[in-house]
């Protein structure tokens, strides 16, 4: 059997946590390190009690000597906590985004060929398969298509300080903005040409726009929007929408469909973790018309209610990331999609700051 992966965790908060969760329930790995700046003052889950804490990066790659390092901590950090690591002789799983800019986005990228350290992103969507059968349909619909995808948070409770810190980081568009441009992405394997943002800063105690929406046109003609905004101020309408239409038809994720369910209590909680990724079902419209100009096929309605949850997901992650280790897969495509997704976001937030369109060269 091979040896354990030892493994270094930095943040423990919202995705580390649950990433050091993975790692402590896989014999793959062993962790040999926590780290945050200020980890020896706050509660360390349960079972995750007895391993090593670290205040200081350097220190922790230092005395730790991991083989990866599983960084998820501010977006500010990533790029420079990530060339640390592969510089070390570690491989690198990194919570989303990139970097805050392209040219560190690129540094990063450059270095993992160079070093031939794997390098996974946490594209949570790419492993979660309601997600990957929403692609699948969508790209059954023909060209060009029209994508619509939201996920505005109402910040309450301890969101109200974690979307408050996020946002001194990035803007949300640009945040969680990769997720779903890079779903963009893959359903039209276009190339982006021009990008457009608008934003709005309604949250006084956030250092930034709170609110934003960018706009995409692909080679293909092929058009996508992405909405993201979070505050107390937020509504809690509307605030999950997943959408995509093209000439045969359009497909959508529809949460809180299940029969039964209370659908005002099902969706109240726009800043709960597992409803960033909840499905419940995925409608296929068929826009066919017969003679009579009535529609050929019904709606066919694709149940997902057994899909992973939120957890499960972050197991799916660390798995892949081990096999990427063990088995040297070549990551080429998800590392050049990762800068990718990053550069229409961070397109994005110019064309707000400069009121402009974006031409991507």
């Amino acid at each position: 059997m091979a040896d354990a992966v030892k493994v270094l965790v930095v943040g423990l908060g919202n995705m580390g946590a649950s990433h050091a969760s993975a790692y402590h329930r896989n014999p793959g790995f062993e962790i040999v390190g926590l780290m945050s700046r200020s980890i020896k003052s706050k509660p360390i889950p349960d079972e995750l009690k007895g391993y090593p804490l670290f205040e200081d990066y350097d220190e922790a790659l230092k005395v730790a000597k991991p083989d990866a390092v599983s960084i998820n901590s501010w977006p500010n950090t990533h790029a420079e906590y990530a060339i640390k690591a592969m510089n070390a002789g570690a491989h690198v799983f990194m919570e989303k985004p990139l970097a805050t800019n392209i040219e560190d986005a690129e540094a990063v990228v450059k270095l993992a060929r160079e070093k031939n350290r794997k390098l996974v992103l946490g594209y949570i969507l790419r492993v979660h398969p309601s997600w990957m059968k929403f692609i699948e349909l969508g790209k059954t619909l023909g060209k060009p298509l029209v994508m619509r995808l939201n996920l505005n948070q109402q910040s309450n409770g301890p969101a109200w300080s974690w979307h408050k810190n996020l946002i001194d980081s990035l803007i949300p568009i640009v945040d969680c903005g990769v997720h779903y441009v890079d779903v963009m992405c893959q359903l039209t394997e276009a190339k982006p040409v021009r990008v457009h943002g608008i934003g709005a800063k309604l949250w006084d105690d956030a250092a930034k726009q709170n609110y934003g929406h960018l706009h995409v046109t692909f080679d293909d003609g092929s058009v996508g929007w992405y909405e993201a905004g979070w505050g107390p101020m937020m509504s809690e309408e509307a605030f999950f929408v997943k959408d995509v239409v093209g000439p045969r038809g359009a497909v959508s994720i529809v949460p809180g469909h299940s029969e039964g369910k209370d659908q005002l209590a099902d969706i109240s909680d726009s800043a709960d973790i597992d409803r960033h990724t909840k499905t419940d079902a995925i409608r296929y419209h068929h826009a066919e018309v017969g003679p009579d100009k009535n529609f050929v096929k019904k709606d066919e309605m694709f149940n997902m209610e057994d899909e992973p949850g939120h957890q499960d997901l972050c197991d799916r992650e660390q798995e892949f990331f081990l096999k990427a280790i063990r088995e040297d897969l070549d990551l080429s495509e998800s590392m050049d999609a990762a800068v990718n997704s990053l550069r229409i976001v961070l397109a994005a937030e110019q064309s707000i700051h400069e009121k402009r369109a974006i031409e991507l060269a």
